[in-house]
């Protein structure tokens, strides 16, 4: 779960304290941006790196001051230094990355101020570190909070579904087939949403694959192995000698990982499209498309016309609003200064149950499981507002087991149930 916004501001203050003195680049710069992410409660080991070498033009050998692949680029320099110099610089860079490694964002500071450039918006904000706590909205990308909207066919869902739809054509040329490849696919689809939706600590599911194992995939299969025998453990019931690396990853009840699988055979290209996978930002997927997406995954044809096969969430809205949730929001605007009303009104929204006689991949419960957490929320903030800091995580009540569907077809009823994860995270 990511840091309360409370808490995250709180830290944000204390860091602006401790550093609105400093001016040495050299010193003290790596020591900065730890703690800076630490503000968020994400370590920069998990996601980021220093002075990653890259080629630039001209043959010429440079280092970024600091890199979160495909996210975020930092350009630091010493208090008072010129930022837009240190802009061009960041951008000299891009030749030398990858595509999947460059940046939405480019960070430049000198200790004293901040200047944030969104490419994929082209916009940029600037401000002092007197201000960050103001602007710490600007950074849900890195704390999880980052607004985002969907359209009916995203291009991020339809290379999601390439992409895993290479992986599933490269396992199954091997002799993987049928149910085994099926749940072996929802395993890796599920930890690539993890990753990236703080269901797991950012970022280690592409750490283990990227770090620990062979380039030739020779011993993926064995790491993948022994990760979904962790999921299905309590940390209770591990060794207390576990592999520091897979010992992070949390227990994940439900049943998902309990059956035992085949080993896979894993070759250097079809490690390289696993790696693919996980270079792909999952938290930006619709979680309406979860399902069709995987369901598309096993027909090529499918594939190449994905929104022909989901629910939109535009359309799933158009039903659900009327239904329940334009009267549940009408009750909560009428009582929102009331603060027994609202404890009344959370205990209803805790009691209610919603059931899909025929839910399929679960997309109409998805929907309304997340609309709700969103309608409590909105409560939570409400009732709180006048505290300086709170907690809000320990008072959600909404849960998945208020959400209910009834599936003939056995596959796409597991679908559904792994679906909520990401959702409801």
């Amino acid at each position: 779960m990511p840091l309360s916004l409370n808490e995250i501001r709180d830290r944000a203050l204390a860091f602006s304290r401790e550093w609105k003195d400093e001016v040495s680049e050299d010193a003290e710069a790596k020591s900065f941006w730890d703690g800076f992410f630490n503000v968020f409660g994400i370590s920069r080991k998990r996601v980021a790196t220093f002075e990653t070498k890259v080629s630039k033009l001209g043959n010429k050998d440079g280092f970024i001051d600091l890199l979160w692949k495909g996210v975020l680029l930092i350009e630091h320099k010493s208090r008072g230094k010129d930022l837009d110099r240190a802009y061009k610089q960041a951008k000299d860079y891009f030749p030398g990355l990858k595509e999947k490694e460059l940046p939405r964002y480019i960070l430049v500071c000198d200790f004293h101020r901040f200047r944030l450039y969104d490419l994929e918006e082209s916009i940029d904000h600037e401000f002092t570190i007197d201000r960050l706590t103001d602007n710490i909205h600007l950074f849900g990308f890195i704390s999880g909070y980052q607004k985002r909207t969907y359209k009916d066919q995203d291009p991020v869902n339809i290379e999601a579904a390439e992409l895993m739809g290479r992986l599933h054509d490269q396992l199954k040329a091997v002799g993987y087939t049928g149910h085994e490849l099926e749940v072996y696919l929802v395993r890796l689809l599920f930890c690539l949403f993890g990753d990236d939706t703080n269901i797991f600590e950012r970022g280690i599911f592409e750490e283990l694959i990227e770090l620990r194992t062979a380039e030739d995939g020779s011993d993926l299969a064995m790491y993948l192995d022994q990760l979904f025998g962790v999921l299905n453990t309590p940390p209770d019931k591990r060794l207390r000698n576990l592999d520091e690396q897979l010992a992070a990853f949390p227990y994940v009840n439900g049943r998902l990982f309990e059956e035992r699988l085949p080993h896979a055979a894993f070759d250097t290209k079809m490690r390289q499209a696993l790696l693919d996978c996980c270079y792909l930002d999952w938290s930006k997927i619709s979680p309406a498309i979860f399902g069709s997406l995987f369901q598309s995954v096993m027909d090529e044809k499918a594939r190449r016309n994905l929104g022909a096969h989901y629910t939109s969430e535009k359309n799933i809205l158009k039903l659900i609003k009327p239904l329940f949730l334009d009267e549940l929001w009408a009750e909560f605007e009428k009582i929102r200064t009331d603060k027994r009303a609202l404890d009344r009104f959370h205990h209803k929204l805790a009691g209610l149950r919603f059931l899909d006689p025929a839910c399929g991949c679960g997309n109409f419960l998805i929907i309304a499981y997340r609309e709700l957490r969103l309608l409590e929320l909105a409560l939570l903030k409400e009732k709180f507002k006048s505290q300086i800091a709170t907690d809000i995580g320990l008072y959600i009540n909404i849960n998945v087991d208020q959400f209910y569907g009834i599936e003939y077809e056995e596959f796409p009823a597991q679908i559904a149930q792994v679906a909520m994860w990401p959702c409801g995270s």
